[in-house]
């Protein structure tokens, strides 16, 4: 008979985990922990118990939960120290995250060629006095007179310059600033040492001299030691710098947690946050009058703090502070979680109007380029969004089928859309003839990478007109409805939408339908219908 069969199911004394126990009642891994390690006052949870660098193996697990994902890979000391609170499990079953799978797999591949990288010394010169920064100029050595001597890593750097150009089709000026870049911050280098980020930046800076690709070079061949403070956290600090002590240091831990995310959340988008902070900061910042840290703040102050807030403003404010405490209330930052009673709810969403014909025409006026009518065409025929047509890449378009993929859909390319894509892929040969990029639209900064234009560069040409580029996008929706009628399942199946995004433009269309709008009233008039098959488009903001 197996003895395992009548082992007790009970609560381990160590790690209090529930389960089949051992001998004296501990479950198997804690007896390996007992036979290891001494018995002593564990410095995170207090409790009397076998203790490996001054912690148990509970505290250890409970460290494992709460380090961010982002930093799986690093010490995890600095997290134990800060374990207040436990998340019990059963007996053999404690959760281990899985790690990302391209990150295992570049791993694999780099211990599988441990001496494919030369250029990574093991070791590193360490500096004397680590405040002091080097000081670079030009012309310590001229490419053009001498050649590079016996630096191995200057060299590297300069062959993997030379190879990026020629994929990327970079051009002889650019060629040239990079090399001299590359020359004055690796020609004195010694070997094993790194270069700091803030030691050349201010230079290269100044001289409006090809920085981020210096730093793409200085990272590829493995000398930079960057030491840059994320925008993000400066910006963060900023924000809370006139909050209180307390209350600040659990916001921006939670604002940062937001962005890293743990085993138990998903990071979130950086520009997700700013709207998060934005609201819940004049509570904060109230709060921060009369109370020192967050556990002082109870269920009265929330109400108050909403009171005089209406529409999504207030739901918006509710959805962040919900977020704040319930955050607080889990890494054990407040005793209870005031936000739990409170209800979101649901805002009341206004009538959707059409724009007015004339307000469409004005946005095609002013854009004018062969860029603006990409996107103004795309999102007047297609309801595209300007994100997703700058992650439009050369291979989504199909002139020959007539075919245009938009966000993973496939779309029909009628005339006037080829017209607008064969002007610009015509712009696009003539004043980047060699680039690499593969994105659909690119921009004079974004031709030498490989990246997609930025959101600023997209709708320059139409700031401060009524009918912006979503603007634009939400008639076409509201045009769909009022011309095949008000039917959200159509609506979701032509533009990928939500549910409740299409039931909302199909009832503003209904109620648009059985009340015309005031032709007095800005952005009134509907949008014409669609012309018959194989007729052109006018520019409309129409399909």
């Amino acid at each position: 008979m197996d003895r395992r069969a009548n082992r007790p199911v009970l609560s381990c004394p160590d790690c209090l985990a529930w389960g089949v126990t051992g001998y004296r009642g501990r479950c198997i891994p804690c007896l390996r922990y007992a036979r290891a390690y001494p018995v002593g006052p564990c410095e995170a949870c207090a409790r009397v118990v076998p203790l490996r660098v001054g912690h148990c193996r509970l505290c250890w697990d409970q460290a494992r939960l709460d380090r961010p994902y982002v930093e799986r890979h690093t010490v995890l000391l600095p997290h134990v120290r800060h374990v207040r609170v436990h998340q019990l499990f059963f007996a053999g079953m404690t959760f281990k995250p899985r790690g990302d799978l391209i990150a295992q797999r570049r791993a694999q591949r780099q211990l599988a060629d441990p001496a494919g990288d030369p250029l990574r010394q093991p070791d590193a010169q360490l500096l004397l006095f680590d405040g002091l920064a080097r000081s670079f100029r030009y012309g310590r050595v001229d490419l053009r007179r001498e050649p590079v001597g016996d630096n191995p890593v200057l060299r590297a750097a300069l062959a993997l310059a030379a190879s990026q150009a020629q994929l990327r089709g970079w051009s002889d000026a650019v060629v040239s600033t990079l090399n001299r870049n590359l020359v004055m911050v690796l020609s004195q280098l010694g070997e094993g040492e790194q270069v700091r980020y803030s030691d050349y930046a201010d230079v290269l800076r100044a001289r409006s001299a090809s920085l981020r690709r210096t730093t793409d070079i200085l990272a590829g061949v493995g000398v930079l030691l960057d030491d840059r403070v994320p925008a993000f956290h400066a910006w963060v600090d900023r924000q809370l710098a006139d909050l209180a002590p307390g209350i600040a240091a659990d916001t921006r831990e939670w604002a940062l947690t937001l962005t890293t995310g743990n085993v138990r959340t998903r990071p979130r988008d950086e520009r997700s946050i700013p709207g998060y902070l934005a609201v819940a900061r004049p509570a904060l910042l109230a709060w921060s009058g009369a109370h020192s840290h967050l556990r002082e703040i109870t269920y009265d102050d929330l109400l108050t703090a909403v009171a005089d807030l209406h529409g999504h403003q207030r739901i918006t404010t509710l959805v962040a502070l919900r977020s704040l405490f319930g955050w607080a209330k889990r890494t054990g930052k407040v005793f209870t979680n005031p936000a739990a009673r409170l209800r979101v709810g649901t805002a009341s969403t206004g009538l959707l109007q059409p724009l007015a014909a004339g307000q469409i025409g004005l946005s095609f006026t002013a854009g004018a380029t062969p860029q603006a009518r990409v996107f103004l065409v795309l999102a007047a025929v297609h309801a595209a969004r300007p994100s997703d047509v700058r992650a439009m890449q050369l291979r989504d378009v199909d002139l020959g089928n007539l075919r245009l993929t938009i966000n993973g859909h496939e779309r029909r390319l009628d005339d006037l859309i080829r017209t607008v894509l064969l002007a610009w892929l015509d712009h696009r040969r003539r004043r980047w003839p060699v680039t690499a990029n593969p994105h659909l639209l690119i921009s004079r900064a974004s031709a030498p990478g490989i990246g997609p234009v930025s959101p600023p560069w997209v709708d320059r040409e139409l700031r401060g007109l009524p009918a912006t580029l979503d603007r634009i996008r939400r008639d076409r929706h509201l045009e769909e409805a009022l011309v095949q009628g008000p039917d959200p399942l159509h609506l979701a199946e032509v533009f990928g939408l939500s549910s409740k995004t299409a039931i909302h433009y199909a009832r503003s269309a209904r109620e648009l339908l059985t009340e015309p709008p005031d032709p007095a009233a800005p952005g009134s008039p509907g949008t014409p219908a669609p012309l018959p098959s194989g007729t052109p488009t006018p520019p409309s903001g129409s399909s």
